[in-house]
């Protein structure tokens, strides 16, 4: 009975200290992802993007905000934001705060559930199924979100088209609100690209196959996204279980590249004319899962470059 009683315990003990680096280290351990996109036309200007997503902030975590503010250095020319920043009715000023940096550039962004409604204490083997609950937590004082990020000029996007010019480059914006929820209304916004902007881009917080399918065939070159928080946890040389919507895990985090049809399809089996899409694995977690392993917390640069001729 000995061995199995150690096999036990040292099981045990590593699942222990697994947890406890989940839970205290790499969901502090923030980083930025640099990615090159060929998806702007011959001839065009580079164009630096930083992509932020899923702070899911508490009003106390003063080392995330920081780290965000710091962000400011790498000089992007535009900046998008995809959802899920607050965790509580506190966090606005925090939030706006940690982007206060950044509102002066051109920018813009749509909203997560988790910027209407407080996210509430659930059974976390729950994230392993494809079952969406409704949002039951507090309202979250979305207005004051929205008006903070937009008073910087940043567009909002939620079930809107805009067109903003960075960095020498015309974009046409094509935003929805959270699919996650079916808050989207994508029929508001459907319509071909503008063959007057350099580059159509779709931006969404959770990137569910329906909406992806929808901006990509009305000419979105480029889908941006967030929510999976890469899975948040990955199995190492593996990578993500679970995306927390209907898209492939292949595709939880990362730029990979997509047409309709593509889920679960790999990359490499792209057509030519398939669009690009970027999932960021996001800042933050829930204050009720607090941990992630192997998905460390991360912002985004995508340095956007002209396509081969």
């Amino acid at each position: 009975m000995g061995r199995p009683r150690q096999v036990a315990g040292g099981l045990g003990l590593a699942a222990g200290l697994g947890l406890a680096y989940a839970g205290l280290i790499e969901r502090n351990a923030f980083t930025l992802r640099r990615y090159t996109v060929p998806v702007l036309p011959p001839g065009a200007p580079p164009v630096r993007i930083l992509h932020l997503t899923d702070l899911h902030l508490m009003p106390n975590q003063r080392r995330k905000v920081a780290w965000v503010r710091a962000l400011a250095d790498l000089g992007p020319d535009m900046v998008l934001n995809t959802g899920d920043n607050l965790a509580d009715a506190r966090s606005v000023d925090p939030l706006i705060h940690a982007m206060e940096p950044f509102l002066g550039l051109p920018g813009a962004f749509v909203l997560g559930s988790n910027d209407y409604w407080a996210p509430t204490p659930k059974n976390p083997t729950r994230y392993l199924t494809k079952r969406v609950d409704r949002p039951r937590g507090e309202r979250l004082p979305t207005d004051e979100l929205v008006a903070g990020l937009a008073s910087g000029g940043w567009r909002d996007l939620t079930n809107q088209r805009a067109h903003l010019s960075a960095g020498g480059v015309r974009f046409e914006l094509v935003g929805v609100d959270d699919p996650h929820h079916r808050y989207d209304r994508y029929d508001a916004v459907a319509g071909p690209a503008d063959r007057g902007a350099d580059l159509t881009m779709g931006v969404v917080h959770a990137p569910y196959t329906r909406i992806l399918d929808a901006m990509v065939r009305d000419g979105a070159s480029l889908v941006m996204a967030g929510h999976t928080h890469g899975g948040q946890l990955a199995l190492p040389f593996y990578g993500a279980l679970v995306t927390n919507c209907d898209l492939d895990t292949r595709r939880a985090k990362g730029v990979t590249r997509w047409w309709p049809g593509a889920n679960g399809v790999p990359a490499a089996a792209a057509p030519p004319d398939a669009a690009w899409m970027h999932v960021g694995a996001g800042l933050g977690t829930s204050p009720y899962a607090p941990v992630r392993f192997a998905c460390r917390p991360e912002a985004s640069l995508l340095t956007l470059v002209a396509r081969a001729t």
